[in-house]
């Protein structure tokens, strides 16, 4: 495998993994598909603020001129953040993109493979992909769970997005024998909200149960990833009726423009957000930053074994 050809880690990054420090990766279509600008450059500023306060180095992913990028500069950022022509970027795109100089925001899918090219075991993202309703007849599964099956990284989520369905998305990662943890909870989150009526295969009581965990299953050689289901703090939670209601309307409004494939979660969360009238960002922002919080406990922890 020759990556210089086509990966670029930054040398904060690079020092630090290279003396088994703890790195924290963070996606980049949160801000380039995900929040407006300037606001989406205040988060990414705050999100790495935390992970550095916890003790971990943030690496923000991205492709750009069609390099990998592990850890971005401050003008990198801030390009990702604009978002002009920046595609979004899975599995399936990496060769497209990296072939054809072109720029994209990394999906937990892709986040995951830089992560792993560069030897970072652990990532914080909002909520993880999963299976879209109605999949059994379009067959709409998001790539994260297949990342989540393959490739070695540690997943702290706010569980899977209310958008889809949450019981065939914890079917599909069984069948994967991916290890669905929740921190200080036996519920799965469902993103804006604390309980999804899901339970989850482990309550984990602390980062460094987490880490141990990790560590143990990539020791035995056990294959893929691991997600850890952090529930939203209380005061930032949204109500599960309330927002099913919602997500129904904006499922709807979808169904009727005929909105389908990689371009639905944008469009539904747009909608979430408009017809909750920025509740429902402000929620997302939120649960960034208390997952960014774990993950780079569960970084430092991780690093110690």
């Amino acid at each position: 495998m020759n990556l210089k050809n086509y990966l670029d880690i930054a040398p904060e990054v690079k020092s630090a993994v290279e003396a088994g420090k703890p790195v924290v990766a963070l996606e980049s279509t949160i801000l380039s598909h995900g929040m407006p600008y300037p606001e989406n450059l205040t988060f990414a500023a705050e999100v790495e603020r935390i992970i550095r306060a916890e003790g971990a180095i943030p690496a923000t992913m991205a492709i750009i001129d069609g390099r990998m990028k592990v850890g971005l500069s401050a003008g990198e950022l801030e390009l990702m953040c604009k978002g002009e022509n920046v595609a979004k970027v899975s599995r399936r795109d990496l060769p497209i993109l990296l072939a054809t100089g072109g720029t994209g925001a990394t999906t937990v899918a892709s986040t995951m493979i830089l992560a792993s090219l560069a030897g970072i075991p652990v990532f914080a993202t909002g909520g993880i992909g999963g299976v879209h309703r109605g999949a059994t007849t379009t067959m709409d599964i998001s790539a994260d769970l297949q990342e989540l099956a393959h490739t070695p990284v540690a997943v702290v989520c706010a569980g899977a997005k209310m958008i889809l369905d949450i019981g065939l998305t914890l079917e599909y990662l069984e069948t994967m024998g991916v290890p669905v943890l929740g921190y200080n909870t036996d519920q799965f989150p469902a993103f804006y909200c604390r309980k999804s009526g899901f339970g989850v295969d482990y309550t984990a009581k602390s980062a460094a149960e987490i880490a141990k965990i990790a560590r143990t299953k990539w020791d035995l050689g056990l294959a893929g990833g691991m997600l850890i289901g952090n529930p939203v703090p209380e005061e930032y939670a949204l109500d599960f009726d309330e927002m099913s209601a919602v997500i129904d309307k904006a499922l709807a409004a979808a169904e009727k423009d005929h909105v389908h494939g990689k371009n639905i979660t944008p469009y539904l969360l747009a909608h979430i957000v408009e017809y909750t009238g920025g509740k429902s960002l402000a929620t997302n922002i939120q649960l960034a930053y208390n997952n960014a919080r774990l993950a780079a406990k569960v970084a430092v922890e991780l690093a110690k074994l």
